[in-house]
């Protein structure tokens, strides 16, 4: 039996991970609309369940990173973001997660923020696997799952909304 949590953690679909949150009061500015930061934390929370649902839980992923690299540690490398048009309070928001290139130390993440069929946010996530403050190489583990993730995300084409 499936934990019932596990809906939380979102979906995969054509090797994309898509997950919903609702946007709350707490989430806005004074006037009604997410403040903008807020969209970083929703993408964030993406981010993290697509590695979940690739399998690659953070506790698990950084013990067998600091086997292989002592002092491991993600960073965000850059990110590329552009704020289309606004959420607002209640709104279901989908976030869409997908690897676009996995490299040595570094996986390039486009991230999509949808109200139904409206893309309000688009972002490009450059993700570096750091240890002692030079780049490291991605864990075994992880990089085979996000290669596998991006084929199949490639494959599939553009999302259907």
């Amino acid at each position: 039996m499936t934990p019932p949590y596990t809906v939380l953690d979102g979906i995969m679909r054509e090797g994309r991970h898509i997950m919903s949150v609702r946007v709350y009061y707490e989430d806005t500015d004074f006037s009604g609309i997410v403040y903008h930061a807020n969209y970083l934390r929703f993408m964030e929370r993406g981010r993290t369940n697509h590695l979940r649902l690739l399998g690659t839980e953070h506790r698990a992923l950084f013990q067998e990173a600091q086997r292989e690299t002592p002092g491991f540690a993600f960073v965000v490398r850059s990110m590329r973001i552009d704020f289309l048009k606004p959420a607002r309070m209640d709104d279901v928001l989908d976030i869409v997660t997908f690897a676009q290139e996995v490299k040595g130390a570094s996986i390039t993440l486009e991230q999509q923020i949808s109200c139904g069929t409206e893309l309000l946010v688009a972002a490009h996530v450059r993700v570096a696997c750091v240890a002692g403050g030079r780049a490291r190489p991605i864990p075994k583990a992880l990089r085979a799952a996000m290669l596998a993730n991006q084929q199949h995300a490639l494959s599939a084409g553009e999302p259907k909304r």
